[in-house]
């Protein structure tokens, strides 16, 4: 996969840009506030239909426009393709490839497969938990587009599962009746069966990436610390994964729901599925978040992301696209990252010019 050429309008600050990728490395040089990190963010967007930096559309959209687009033309093995993001100001956001609508937005996720190096990267060993189930996340909907669809359905059923416990929470503090006992009871059986069929499915398949992801992340650690650590990774699912079997997994969701149904009813909210799973990493058998220095947590981060980089080549695509902000990455990693990183195909860099 190759990224041959971007084009920007009313984006951020740009009305309209068209970049032409002809090097396997490109730097984008400039002075702050320029848009380097706006056009870093276009190609996030175009991968995962996210970015780190905003939540809403019409921070992206040019201030003096409605409407913005980020359009890409792209050259994977099958052939070129075209993809295309337009962003409004007020409205939902569409997505098109080659020319053609797309009805559901998740249909566009896995064709342009890049992986971010930040700062914020080091919040997947300080930050809490929600951190590193969204990195396992977007790792998974690049290997597994259909990961996408997984999760949001499992999301849709956890929203409408918490909505019926704080039904119940506030039915028992007023003392009214609207639910009955057994509508109660009939209401939960419904949304406790969805919820371990589709955290099931979430849950098995962060295990299994992780089982391949690992010893990637430890060749790498043990690489950048020079075989002087040893890096442990541990999934700690909020339900017990014995072993990858559908049946046996739903079982076990059921059975620790009823365990904690009197809890949840308490608190009005779901205590279990992978919403509440964590990720450990142990540096010499030390947790690296509470105690690992900050030298031993950027080893591990540099790690993490090279494990990352490694695996969606394998999985995905020979060559995939990288991009960072170099004066970041040098200052996270002061190794010989940037030497390591440089193995893999085609790398934007924002550089800060100097006067």
């Amino acid at each position: 996969m190759y990224l041959k050429t971007l084009h920007l309008r009313q984006f951020r600050n740009y009305q309209d840009c068209l970049v032409n990728f002809n090097a396997p490395k490109t730097i984008l040089v400039g002075d702050n506030a320029q848009g380097k990190s706006n056009l870093l963010e276009a190609v996030e967007l175009l991968a995962t239909l996210k970015s780190h930096r905003s939540v809403r559309d019409r921070e992206l959209v040019w201030e003096e426009a409605t409407v913005g687009e980020i359009r890409a033309n792209l050259e994977r093995a099958y052939g070129s393709v075209e993809l295309s993001v337009t962003l409004r100001s007020q409205g939902r956001r569409t997505v098109a490839l080659n020319q053609e609508s797309l009805r559901r937005q998740l249909d566009f996720l896995g064709i342009l497969n890049a992986v971010q190096f930040s700062s914020l990267d080091l919040e997947l060993v300080r930050g809490a938990p929600e951190k590193r189930r969204n990195w396992l996340d977007s790792i998974l909907t690049q290997l597994e587009p259909i990961y996408a669809y997984i999760l949001q359905q499992y999301n849709q059923i956890l929203r409408q599962r918490n909505a019926l416990l704080k039904k119940i929470r506030k039915q028992e503090i007023e003392g009214t009746n609207e639910l009955s006992s057994q509508e109660q009871i009939d209401q939960l059986a419904l949304w406790d069966a969805q919820l371990a069929t589709a955290g099931s499915r979430v849950t098995r398949r962060r295990a299994r990436m992780l089982q391949r992801l690992a010893p990637i992340a430890q060749a790498w650690h043990t690489s950048i610390s020079g075989a002087t650590e040893v890096l442990d990774i541990n999934y700690a699912p909020n339900v017990s994964l014995e072993e990858d079997d559908p049946e046996g997994v739903q079982k076990a969701f059921l059975s620790k729901i009823q365990q904690r149904r009197i809890p949840e009813q308490h608190q009005g909210t779901t205590l279990v599925g992978p919403h509440r799973d964590e990720v450990e990493f142990t540096i010499n058998q030390t947790p690296a978040r509470a105690y690992g220095s900050q030298g031993q947590q950027r080893t591990l981060v540099l790690a993490l992301k090279l494990a990352e980089l490694k695996l969606i080549e394998e999985v995905v695509i020979k060559n995939l696209l990288t991009f960072t902000s170099y004066s970041e990455f040098k200052r996270v990693f002061p190794y010989d990252g940037a030497r390591k990183l440089s193995r893999w195909a085609q790398k934007p860099w924002t550089c800060l010019a100097s006067k």
